[in-house]
């Protein structure tokens, strides 16, 4: 035990943070925590009982295109938490403004593109040797890759998407949408049967191994080519055509949703979103005419007004009764957590615990050197297969505020690369259980008295990150860094033991303190 208290110390010591163990009168920082071994020093870990309770988020969250680094579609029932259903809405825009499609232009096909993330390591490969390539009747080989998409619910599902026309002007792409936005719809443009897989097409040529034909992964579905011919393809050069905010008006969107209520929820990247319009028209060289194939692109991702609209529908559910009470007093015995909007968590350290505790460093002369929160997930009512939740984003709330800030701990620790504000563990077990590091702030609650209350509010989701690693949020700070998270696409879920007195999985605060 000793050992593994040593280790800490070391750890704070390598952060040359003087304030991360904090005494009356501060050691020096190379000499950080020693004191506690030394001339028979003791450690001790003690836990406190945690007041938990859900906290509801009124089943709404932004999810704009500023939000919204992923997107997702599907929709999910269970028990607990009743329907959540995901269905996306985008601006298309014109790869480029009075498009001239040529003499008798006609449409082949059109195709709108989504790109789901998906299990790259799981792949089915399928190879046709003596395949013969259509352009040209050229000898070739067809190799396919079929992944299956990453999904959370009951992933053995089919589902059936639907797209819509949409018949109202969505504005700008800047403006604040939050997920219960609806919007109208006219005609249905396509559907098709997605059975929760995606392939990639590769084909070369015998006599070289040339590419003749290659396709990444996604889904595609075939849209109304009628619609697309009478207003794109027949509206070469026309005014509707000739800048974006005639056509945004013209053409005001598309809705991508499910018929079902009922099998999973996926993520996709919203900002690569586009329809692909085939068309052939007269090419003369000469006392020759030809049809080739041409393509044109409608953007529906980056620069769009696009979100994710969610219908949550939990009534009759545990999860709507916890979330009509919400006691923060007493906590619940059970608290809910779902992301893309539903509920979170509130944990409170009671204010006798906070006193107990700031006696013992005033008189006792103690050292905090580590405070943490431990959940525990429900076994009685969440024992299932579903992918618990791998992270949560983690707010103080002082005086009935939830502050827009990170925990001093996140702030202060991120970049050292040994702090972690949310530890998982046995999350393939029932119960998983997570340990949310609260050191610093809980020492600036015990040992400076402010703010006076240590209350945490607890939702399902991680912060979100650039390419090189960094807290996006860092990086925002004046726009506020518990903006930038994952939220708003984290389908996952759970039930927790909340405050159970008597039950050794209910919510508590783990303390370790050195004492001289």
């Amino acid at each position: 035990m000793i050992k593994n208290f040593q280790k800490i110390f070391r750890a704070a010591a390598v952060l040359a943070l003087g304030s991360v163990i904090l005494w009356s009168c501060e050691p020096d920082p190379d000499q950080l925590g020693s004191q506690f071994f030394q001339d028979g020093a003791e450690a001790t870990q003690k836990s406190y009982p945690l007041i938990a309770y859900t906290v509801n988020n009124n089943d709404t969250i932004r999810t704009d295109g500023s939000r919204l680094q992923s997107a997702t579609l599907g929709a999910f029932t269970e028990p607990q938490f009743g329907l959540q259903k995901s269905s996306y809405v985008t601006q298309i825009r014109l790869s480029s403004t009075s498009p001239d499609f040529g003499t008798n232009a006609v449409l082949d096909s059109a195709v709108l593109v989504l790109k789901p993330a998906y299990a790259a390591d799981s792949v089915t490969t399928t190879t046709t040797e003596d395949y013969v390539f259509p352009e040209g009747e050229v000898a070739a080989k067809k190799v396919v890759n079929t992944y299956p998409v990453t999904k959370y619910g009951k992933t053995k599902r089919l589902l059936n998407i639907k797209v819509e026309e949409v018949t109202e002007f969505l504005g700008a792409n800047d403006q604040q949408i939050r997920s219960n936005k609806t919007v109208s719809t006219g005609e249905t443009l396509g559907t098709q049967v997605f059975d929760g897989s995606i392939s990639s097409i590769k084909v070369t040529k015998d006599t070289d191994n040339s590419v003749l034909y290659e396709r990444t992964p996604a889904i595609r579905i075939p849209l109304d080519n009628a619609f697309f011919q009478t207003k794109i393809i027949n509206k070469s050069k026309s005014p509707e055509l000739a800048d974006v905010a005639s056509f945004i008006r013209y053409i005001k969107g598309i809705k991508v949703s499910v018929t079902e209520n009922d099998g999973y929820i996926f993520n996709f990247d919203p900002n690569t979103v586009e329809i692909n319009l085939y068309y052939k028209n007269d090419k003369v060289e000469g006392s020759t005419t030809t049809r080739p194939q041409s393509v044109f692109v409608l953007n529906a991702g980056a620069g769009n007004t696009h979100f994710n609209q969610i219908i949550n529908d939990r009534a009759g559910t545990p999860s709507a009764a916890a979330v009509a009470v919400s006691d923060t007093i007493n906590g619940a015995p059970k608290v809910y957590a779902q992301g893309m909007g539903g509920p979170g968590i509130g944990l409170r350290v009671p204010e006798e615990t906070i006193a107990s505790v700031r006696t013992m460093f005033e008189k006792d002369k103690i050292g905090i050197i580590a405070a943490k929160m431990r959940i525990y997930t429900d076994v009685e009512s969440w024992n299932n297969n579903y992918k618990k939740p791998l992270n949560f984003v983690v707010k103080q709330k002082v005086n009935k505020v939830d502050l827009n800030t990170f925990l001093v701990d996140l702030s202060a620790l991120y970049t050292t690369g040994i702090y972690n504000l949310v530890k998982a563990y046995d999350l393939e077990k029932n119960p998983a259980y997570y340990d949310i590091g609260i050191t610093q702030t809980f020492k600036n609650v015990v040992e400076k008295g402010a703010p006076t209350t240590a209350h945490f509010i607890v939702n399902v989701g991680d912060y979100s990150k650039d390419a090189a690693g960094n807290l996006i949020g860092t990086l925002n700070a004046t726009q506020g860094p518990q903006n930038f998270t994952t939220r708003a696409y984290t389908p996952n879920r759970a039930v927790f033991v909340g405050t159970d007195p008597g039950n050794e999985k209910s919510a508590k605060l783990i303390l370790t303190y050195g004492k001289k």
